[in-house]
């Protein structure tokens, strides 16, 4: 025997036949508080900010990461490293 109820109706129609709590204005205050943050922070993420802080990290800054960047894609295309320019004594 097969038994078949079929029931149109919300989903907040659905929640309060349940019984669920409403938590849709909960959920705006904390997307709004979210947003918020998010645009508050935005600057910090930027590509121009995050190279500041990295060459600021870095005393010898522009010419390590030059350094660094031209290492790890001659490694990976598979070119044999280039002689440094240093003389040691």
């Amino acid at each position: 025997m097969k038994f078949r109820v079929e029931v149109d109706c919300t989903p907040v129609e659905a929640r309060q036949f349940v019984g669920l709590p409403n938590v849709e204005p909960l959920q705006a205050a904390v997307m709004a508080e979210v947003e918020r943050r998010m645009m508050a922070e935005m600057d910090r993420f930027s590509p121009d900010a995050i190279m500041r802080s990295w060459f600021t990290a870095f005393p010898q800054g522009a010419d390590q990461m030059q350094n660094m960047f031209l290492k790890m894609f001659q490694q990976g295309f598979g070119a044999s490293p280039t002689p440094s320019t240093k003389s040691e004594p």
